[in-house]
């Protein structure tokens, strides 16, 4: 009888073992461009985001979770590498013809390729950016799986000429012309809900990387119709409707810019309901971490209005800013059973965290070279146990180049820099000014040296990204 109920204590720690050593599914869900204010959970009135909404209820938002960078692919870089914008291979907007940008080199391990190398089945689905077709940058060299645009010049349009169904082109004949037969977010999000349901039965990865609610502002007319007179008086954006860069970059025309801009995020919060739908559908849901967030705030292009929706809310600053408005975004974590519904957190964290901290969840050594801290102890309800950065750092090279550092409550933003080396720093007490509105470097100066320390030696030179201004032809629009 002693025997039995030893061998029966054995087996049922066995299995506790073994569910607790279960790797869970990760599903990464970076929206493009929404500001921090653009969900009603955060202040927007306007319109409302129920499913992201719920989302936070049931799981964990974070205040104070920054972007990797201000625009789209450095942004992504810092996410893939854990690294932020001083050491991060793609530092910038680069443009390669005719389709695609810098390339990710393959020496550098990517969230993806960790996570698959320890049994991980990767996909992304959306908008890529890190590197042209066949390059070594490929979406291919770091995914199992990939549906959605190479390029992020070409994601400007939802109505595309053609998509990425893993190496192939696959050519869209309903979008041909001047034709709009596949708004191709519908499509990335059927292979997105199809790769989920393929893989629920074994450790997933799951990114995606969503083209909305960038520019150009456009929605399928049933949510169309349920903004059209809802934002009056609109102002038409007048765009590139033909000729040779006809869907190749330049945004079309949106009469209704505003309400095609609402429409969009409504069309956003119910992909969102169906993907967290799924995972319950699916009894995957306790084994299942789902992180929403944005790329960087609020832009202002193809006829966007950030300011009519009050899309920073209180902070200052848009897309291509390093104030607070650029960077800090909008973040939830969603793990039920795991993550306490309807949580906050104050701690400090950015894009280069997360790879650390799903490689921590699952039971995988971070590589090493990474700035990022992992968050996991918050995500776990073990607050005592999370480490802390001692700074956050970015740096922009367009627009004359800018820097910026979070320490603490301090802020510091150097702008212009590219064109005076001697540019000053501003600084800023985000506890008592989180919108950034009183500069009181003059009565700081030991943090201010400090802050000149920091810049000087947080980042690493590269031969690709060498931030001089002559190193970007125009601004680039992503």
């Amino acid at each position: 009888m002693k025997f039995q109920i030893a061998l029966f204590t054995l087996l049922i720690t066995a299995m506790s073992l073994s569910l607790s050593a279960k790797k869970p599914n990760i599903i990464y869900i970076l929206a493009d461009d929404l500001g921090y204010a653009d969900l009603s959970l955060t202040g927007q009135t306007l319109f409302k985001t129920p499913n992201i909404d719920s989302l936070a209820a049931e799981g964990l938002f974070f205040t104070q979770h920054y972007s990797g960078s201000t625009v789209c692919a450095p942004s992504r870089s810092a996410l893939m590498s854990g690294q932020h914008t001083g050491n991060t291979p793609i530092r910038g907007n680069k443009e390669i013809q005719p389709e695609g940008q810098a390339p990710f080199p393959s020496d550098v391990p990517t969230l993806p390729k960790i996570l698959r190398d320890a049994g991980y089945v990767t996909g992304a689905f959306g908008k890529w950016g890190l590197g042209y077709p066949g390059s070594e940058g490929d979406p291919m060299n770091h995914f199992d799986v990939f549906y959605g645009f190479n390029c992020q010049r070409l994601g400007h349009h939802y109505y595309p000429f053609h998509l990425w169904d893993n190496d192939e082109k696959v050519i869209l004949e309903e979008n041909a012309g001047k034709a709009k037969g596949l708004f191709a977010p519908d499509i990335i999000h059927e292979k997105t809900l199809d790769f989920i349901r393929d893989n629920h039965d074994q450790p997933f990865f799951c990114y995606v990387p969503t083209i909305i609610p960038h520019a150009e502002l456009i929605a399928p007319e049933k949510y169309m119709e349920k903004y059209r007179g809802k934002f009056e008086p609109e102002t038409p954006y007048e765009g590139y409707d033909e000729g040779p860069q006809y869907r190749l970059g330049p945004y079309e025309s949106q009469e209704k810019p505003r309400a095609a801009f609402a429409a969009m995020i409504h069309y956003l919060d119910d992909q969102i309901g169906e993907i967290v739908q799924l995972v319950n559908d699916l009894g995957i849901a306790d084994n299942t971490l789902i992180i929403f967030t944005s790329d960087n705030g609020p832009h202002f292009e193809g006829g966007a209005d950030p300011d009519y929706f009050d899309s920073n809310g209180a902070f200052r600053g848009k897309k291509r800013d390093l104030y607070e408005g650029g960077i800090r975004v909008p973040t939830i974590a969603w793990w039920p059973g795991t993550v306490a519904a309807g949580s906050r957190t104050d701690h400090i964290s950015a894009f280069w965290d997360v790879l650390p901290t799903v490689t921590d969840l699952a039971g995988i050594k971070a590589p090493k070279n990474i700035d990022g801290v992992s968050f996991a102890p918050t995500l776990l309800g073990k607050p005592e146990k999370q480490l802390q950065h001692d700074y956050l750092y970015w740096e922009f090279h367009e627009r004359g180049g800018r820097l910026a550092i979070r320490k603490g409550d301090w802020k510091a933003v150097r702008y212009n820099i590219l064109n005076d080396p001697n540019a000053p720093i501003e600084l800023y007490d985000l506890n008592s000014d989180p919108g950034e509105s009183n500069d009181i470097a003059v009565h700081y100066p030991e943090v201010v040296a400090t802050m000149a320390r920091i810049f000087k030696e947080a980042r690493t030179e590269s031969e690709v990204f060498t931030f001089r201004q002559q190193q970007y032809d125009g601004e680039q629009r992503n």
